[in-house]
């Protein structure tokens, strides 16, 4: 350790009233312990720390460095060797910028702190308990050879025998008094073993006796006989942890957190590394994974030989946070201010303050302070413990390029890994570690719900806090700008959230107007590669909502910076209109996340390679509830893995709330939100959504519990994209029961009856879900997009279904708080009543059903029509129509416009008008630019069809022109009442349903398993595929009942013959009287049965009609009357 000779040694002694100015190029060396009022450096001025044997405590105040001044404690090439803490004391003076109990590096500073390196954190791959490991033990066997006592005094923490004797009380007394002098040396606390070797009684007096009698010996009276074999665990309370990696740098008596691998956070536990010579200098074993999932905790390392420490008062005092906390939450902070910073290699402990902008470590507005920024080597903090802090870990303010790296951030108040106000970019988190991150006060979003109850300033009058939406975010990493890297960084347990991005649509604070509105809503994400969240109250990760960027008003109460919507869609430059840049998001792990393992929001967010376990629900893609933000984005997961109750039981809680069977072996567990709340691998929500080359694994449906691979988001009222689709489905341990769930009423799902609960669907492209490639899955009650050939599926509580599919969009205004019924012609006993996506007290109203293509619809109102009806035409490709009867109240005018309304520009272009026809068949005849409308009074039906005229890209909801819609502008007469014309239009209109797109053919299966589905197909007709299934369930019956040694017998009718022999009279008299069929029903089947005529044509020629008056066709579908 050389000492620059130009640096004078600087002993200041002890004095809380020394104020200290090292300026005008002076140079001191601090070599002994110190304690004063404060340390101001600056204009040339230099304090360096004495790298010495002894340990250095120096208390203070504060140290500002100014212009030109610097503080040096190590450095890269030569790091910080010995101990040094410096203590920050008193609340009593505060500076205007830096505050109170701070250390502040002002404009043109140098602050460089560099400690021992060693690793910050590893995981953890095993632990070895009491027992499971002969090291660390004390085991004596017996040695002939030697008379007398033979006695190891053993230290108890490490097993190590610190001495051992041997004493001959056979030949000598004095050796005897030799034994008592010993025994009495002893210091408390350590262990003695003692042991007899052939014959140790004849010489052994009374004063030994009794030394040994006082540590509890009842044998040392008659040692006569060799008892020479011991065996002492000697560290029974103890464990040994075997990491990842080669522990660099840890040692006896430093502090290390162990993150906890279940649901609570709480389970994370502190302890003290003891001395163990027989261990392993690296533990590197094999990698410890849980079905297929890395599950290993972290172990992060709290000691570092140079500390910087909040000294603290016994309680809470003086600030309103003593209102939740009964501890002094005013500790010391560290403030950077466009300055020449490098950090490493510290300890901060007991930092931070429940006041804005007084954080453990704050780059306070730097800019830019990287190589953009003149920086070289660019600004660092590395190899940081941050832990037992009252606000943060580390705050970028303003502040871009920065590295943060190797930073352990253990129990602290608010968001740890902290990014301000929006225009942070390009700072990079690598290897960061947060753990036990708690709310805290400062903002709305850092705060529990008790807080946000309690904490309304800056709120309008009359505001009533809803802490779930306004409140109650406390991150790990909350990132304000997509902009930002991070790599390998994991988020081991939060009150909320791991990993939140979110958006400031304007910036804020000291960084308003520092970019446009909307700027990071489009900015592309930055790298975020290998991270892991676990042990999270609402989600392992979230990319989703923005703050409020302005202040309260009348019209939005909330206070600045509440929690509120907004949607993201990465952009090239951020400009919208320019081309995409997916934000990519490559293998993050989550799992022990109690309610989502990841809900991602946006437009092109696409996954891969991630795992997902034991969340609640596991991943969430979103986009725009009723549009996708960025139409023509999509959200995908590729190569990834799902596991929904892994081998990871867990511990139970105290209360055991959430503990109960589970998995595949029914064995008890912790659970992550009930007993009885449904698990879902993969949510769907709204879409479009893309899941491809994923396996599930260990999704298993209890009796009270719907857990399911696929399941939807629970009282959803807004939309489904029939282009979610999924493709190359894995399923290992789930049963055909649990693949798919789409809900049912009760606890959890409540009654079923939103809008988005009656509409899912996803399209199962090569049939790895449903066995049926192609296929869609939907809901079993919605009959907007059955058809006869559909098949049940009554544990998933949909059906699979075939079907061109698409949506409309029903906007409506005067009135909007209305509830809408659209009714399929092909069904019209089957309604499907809808009460809009939005609050009844909106000023418009927005239905969303997913329809069939080519059909047609009618459409009822509970109360009198609205006077404005625009229905948008949504995933139509080029020429796909329906045809819809909207019902009225007599009386009422009508004026209908086409148009295209493009949402990025927010401009329309008029398209068309629909004119009046008396003929209903002319809607048909519709052209861009004119198209035809029916009314027809006696019904209150207004008839019209709309068409799509444009092409659509692949995702996009609306045409490459924009949104096509068809205005309908009515004026209904005063007093009306409800327009519902459903007794009116049916069964006038109704028709016989038609499978338009055959049904897919069924993967042929060897065998089915007992655990698999039956599935049902609709009574209207027996599908061709049905004839395969029945052949399997036939050829699966007769293979189990062979293997259980029965015989079978098989039966076979041939009924073909009997459809030839139906007499039509007959039938239809049973169809009359027996099975009730008249009226309009009763023509439909007369008129198909009767004066049919058959007759044969061969080359042109043709031979005389015969009248058929028997049979039917096999298996036929009854065609449309025609009037």
């Amino acid at each position: 350790r050389t000492i620059n000779p130009g640096l004078q040694p600087w002993m200041p002694g002890h004095s809380e009233d020394h104020r200290v100015t090292i300026s005008n190029n002076s140079t001191v060396l601090l070599t002994t312990s110190a304690t004063v009022h404060s340390i101001e450096i600056l204009s040339g001025g230099k304090l360096v720390i004495a790298d010495t044997n002894r340990p250095i405590l120096l208390r203070t105040k504060h140290i500002l460095i100014g212009n030109k001044g610097e503080l040096h404690i190590g450095s890269p090439d030569c790091p910080y060797k010995g101990n040094l803490t410096i203590l920050l004391f008193g609340s009593d003076e505060e500076h205007s910028y830096f505050g109170r109990k701070y250390i502040g590096v002002g404009s043109g500073g140098t602050l460089e702190i560099h400690g021992e390196r060693k690793l910050s954190w590893t995981f953890l791959n095993k632990t070895l308990h009491p027992r499971e490991s002969s090291q660390n033990n004390y085991l004596f066997q017996r040695s002939w050879g030697n008379r007398g006592i033979i006695i190891h005094v053993i230290d108890p923490k490490t097993g190590e025998v610190l001495h051992d004797d041997r004493f001959d009380t056979y030949r000598s007394k004095n050796e005897s008094y030799r034994l008592a002098k010993y025994v009495d040396g002893i210091k408390p606390g350590l262990i003695l073993a003692m042991m007899v070797n052939d014959e140790g009684s004849n010489n052994l007096e009374d004063s030994a006796k009794k030394s040994i009698s006082r540590l509890g010996s009842k044998h040392i009276g008659s040692l006569v006989r060799p008892q020479a074999s011991v065996s002492i665990d000697m560290m029974s309370n103890s464990s040994i942890l075997e990491l990842a990696d080669h522990p660099a740098g840890w040692g006896p008596g430093d502090r290390v957190v162990v993150a906890s691998t279940d649901y609570s956070m709480h389970q994370a536990e502190e302890f003290t590394l003891l001395p163990c010579p027989t261990c392993a200098s690296n533990q590197l074993k094999v990698r410890e994974e849980v079905d297929g999932v890395d599950m290993r905790a972290e172990v992060g390392l709290l000691s570092r030989n140079i500390l910087l420490r909040g000294e603290m008062e016994p309680s809470c005092y003086g600030n309103e946070a003593c209102k939740f906390f009964n501890f002094d939450t005013f500790g010391g902070h560290l403030k950077v201010n466009s300055s020449v910073i490098h950090i490493s290699g510290m300890e901060l402990q007991h930092m931070g303050q429940q006041t804005m902008g007084h954080y453990p470590v704050h780059f306070h507005m730097n800019g830019d302070v990287d190589e953009r920024g003149g920086y070289d080597p660019p600004t660092s903090v590395s190899d940081l413990s941050i832990h037992h802090s009252f606000s943060r870990c580390v705050t970028i303010h303003g502040s871009n390029g920065l590295m943060v790296k190797d930073v352990v951030g253990y129990d602290t108040l608010g968001h740890c890994f902290f990014t301000e106000d929006g225009p942070e970019e390009r700072n990079t988190f690598e290897h960061c570690l947060g753990l036990m991150v708690r709310a805290g006060t400062l903002l709305p979003s850092d705060r529990d719900s008790k807080m946000c109850r309690d904490i309304t300033d800056g709120a309008y009058p009359g505001y009533v806090p809803n802490p779930r939406q306004d409140c109650s975010a406390t991150s790990t990493f909350w990132i304000a700008n997509p902009n930002n890297n991070l790599i390998n960084c994991a988020a081991a347990g939060s009150e909320e959230t791991g990993f939140w991005f979110l958006f400031h649509h304007m910036a804020t604070g000291p960084s308003n107007g520092s970019y446009s509105p909307g700027y990071t809503e489009h900015t592309p994400m930055g790298q975020f590669t290998n991270n892991r969240a676990h042990s999270n109250f609402r989600a392992g990760m979230i990319l989703d909502n923005g703050v409020k960027t302005t202040q309260a008003n009348n019209k939005d109460k909330r206070p600045f910076l509440s929690l509120i919507g907004a949607r993201y869609g990465p952009h090239q430059d951020s400009d919208p209109f320019k081309p995409r840049v997916p934000a990519l998001i490559h293998h993050f792990t989550a799992y022990k996340n109690q309610y989502h393992g990841a809900w991602l929001r946006g437009g092109d967010v696409w996954l891969d390679d991630c795992q997902f376990a034991d969340n609640g629900i596991g991943l969430t893609l979103a986009s725009g509830g009723t549009f996708p933000e960025d139409d023509g984005s999509h959200q995908q997961v590729k190569n990834s893995l799902f596991v929904g109750e892994s081998d990871n039981r867990g511990m139970p809680f105290p209360d055991k709330r959430i503990w109960g069977p589970g998995g595949p072996d029914l064995t008890d567990r912790t659970l992550p939100r009930g007993i009885d709340f449904p698990i879902r691998g993969m949510q769907i929500y709204d879409g479009p959504i893309n899941v491809q080359n994923c396996t599930f694994r260990k999704y298993t449906a209890l009796n009270g519990r719907h857990t399911s691979a696929f399941g939807f988001r629970l009282n959803n009222s807004w939309q489904s994209c029939p282009n979610n689709n999924v493709t190359n489905i894995t399923f290992d341990h789930v049963p055909i029961t649990s693949r798919v769930f789409f809900g049912e009423p009760g606890p959890w799902f409540s009654k079923m009856q939103m809008d988005g609960d009656k509409t899912t669907i996803f399209h199962d492209i090569d049939g790895s879900v449903s066995e049926y490639p192609g296929a869609f899955l939907v809901k079993e009650d919605n009959w907007l997009l059955r058809h006869p050939d559909c098949i049940d599926v009554p544990d998933w509580k949909g059906a699979i279904c075939s079907g061109h599919y698409a949506q409309i969009y029903v906007q409506t205004r005067n009135p909007a708080n209305l509830n809408m019924q659209i009714v399929r012609d092909e069904y019209p006993d089957r309604p499907l009543t809808l009460e809009g996506a939005l609050d009844k007290r909106k000023v418009y109203q927005q239905f969303q059903p997913v329809v069939t293509l080519a059909k047609g619809y009618t459409i009822h109102w509970d109360q009198a029509a609205p006077a404005e009806v625009t229905i948008w035409l949504i995933n139509f490709n080029k020429n796909d129509w329906i045809n819809v009867g909207l019902c009225y109240p007599q009386g009422t005018t009508f004026t209908i416009l086409s148009d295209i309304h493009n949402r990025l520009t927010k401009q329309t272009r008029k398209t068309g008008v629909f004119v009046r026809t008396t003929h209903k068949e002319k809607i048909n005849h519709l052209h861009l630019a004119r198209g035809y409308f029916y009314w027809e009074e006696d019904t209150g039906l207004l008839f019209l069809k709309v068409k799509a005229h444009n092409h659509r890209e692949t995702f996009a909801f609306c045409s490459v022109k924009g949104c096509e819609r068809v205005k309908i502008t009515a004026i209904v007469p005063k007093g009306s009442p409800p327009s519902n014309c459903l007794a009116k239009a049916y069964p006038k209109h109704a028709e016989l349903p038609i499978v338009d797109v055959p049904m897919p053919r069924k993967i042929p299966t060897a065998r089915l398993v007992s655990n698999e589905i039956k599935m049902i197909p609709t009574p209207h007709y027996f599908p061709v595929e049905l004839a395969l299934f029945m052949s399997l369930e036939v050829t699966n019956d007769l293979l189990m009942a062979s293997d259980s040694g029965l015989i079978s017998v098989l039966v076979l009718l041939d009924l073909s013959a009997a459809f030839d022999t139906v007499d039509h009279n007959i039938l239809l008299e049973r169809l009359e009287h027996a099975v009730g069929i008249t009226g309009t029903a009763l023509q439909w089947f007369v008129s198909y049965l009767s004066h049919r005529l058959q007759f044969v044509h061969v080359n042109g020629e043709s031979s005389s009609h015969t009248e058929v008056n028997y049979g039917v066709p096999q298996g036929s579908v009854l065609g449309r009357h025609k009037k």
